[in-house]
């Protein structure tokens, strides 16, 4: 491993606490992989800035920026973009690592992640890291898995090319001055467990309240957690340590699967998708990146 490696973990938050993110469990998940983890901290109308300046006087590698939310941009969620570069462009490392604050690593699988920062440092062909995901959805016993849902994400980006976000989601680079790119990854092989679609029913009918005006649109109604059932599979694996106290705290305790569900238009073809998938071997899910090397 190359012991010169420096690594940046960032990311964002605004009302964490009222809205029910495990932020401080991501944060902490992320630490001992990284040798600085940089937070853009929004103003909130809770405890999220005295959490995480309480985390702070504990943690040194832990840096917290205090920002103020464009409240006039609600161009499909540019705010979000915007926040999350704030906390990018304040990171020194090699590698730039994003966890958005639904999102928690394994404490089995950190030193994997380290070691595959490591293995393609000196590789220029490699410009991004993509891990696979957990999405929970409802409860922490269903991971959702149908193709409407991005199965790998990049989470990891070279800190030193031209590089943004157009959103939360994903990165585009800037080789050339007027058109970008998704970035040339390799794979981490490594999940990350996002635990979104478990909070409690009051914190996400607040959070989607909240955050609907981003996207310059009236918030949809939120009565409980509904999904087509062909779209959800049981997890059968472990939970990081650093979420079981969050998941009992604030992981929505009544969720079961529906067998009358109708499912959308949208859910249709998503089934579809999906016996496309069976039958061929495929994988249609959505990706912000393109693969030039395969998992060792």
């Amino acid at each position: 491993m190359n012991q010169a490696m420096t690594v940046s973990g960032f990311t964002f938050v605004r009302n964490g606490t009222l809205l029910g993110y495990p932020y401080i469990e991501s944060i902490r998940s992320a630490l001992p992989i990284c040798d600085e983890f940089v937070v853009a901290a929004g103003a909130s109308d809770d405890d999220t800035l005295e959490r995480l300046q309480a985390l702070a006087r504990t943690e040194p590698k832990l840096r917290v920026i205090p920002t103020r939310w464009n409240e006039k941009m609600v161009d499909r969620g540019y705010v979000y973009a915007q926040q999350k570069m704030i906390a990018q462009f304040n990171c020194s490392g090699d590698w730039a690592f994003y966890l958005e604050g639904d999102e928690v690593l394994h404490e089995r699988e950190t030193g994997a992640i380290r070691m595959a920062m490591a293995r393609h440092l000196e590789d220029p062909r490699i410009e991004a890291l993509v891990f696979d995901y957990h999405h929970f959805f409802g409860s922490p016993d269903w991971i959702a898995v149908s193709p409407g849902w991005y199965r790998r994400a990049v989470r990891i980006v070279r800190n030193s090319i031209r590089n943004y976000s157009p959103d939360g989601l994903f990165f585009v680079v800037m080789d050339r001055n007027k058109r970008g790119r998704y970035p040339n990854a390799a794979p981490v092989n490594a999940h990350i467990y996002h635990y979104g679609h478990v909070r409690r029913r009051d914190r996400m009918r607040e959070k989607v309240e909240r955050v609907s005006r981003y996207w310059d649109h009236p918030p949809p109604e939120f009565t409980g957690y509904a999904i087509d059932p062909q779209a959800l599979e049981r997890f059968r694996g472990s939970h990081p340590a650093l979420v079981q106290d969050w998941l009992r705290r604030e992981a929505e305790p009544r969720f079961v699967t529906d067998p009358a569900y109708v499912p959308n238009a949208r859910e249709r073809k998503h089934r579809r998708l999906m016996k496309l998938e069976r039958w061929f071997g495929l994988e249609l899910s959505k990706k912000h990146y393109r693969l030039v090397a395969e998992a060792p």
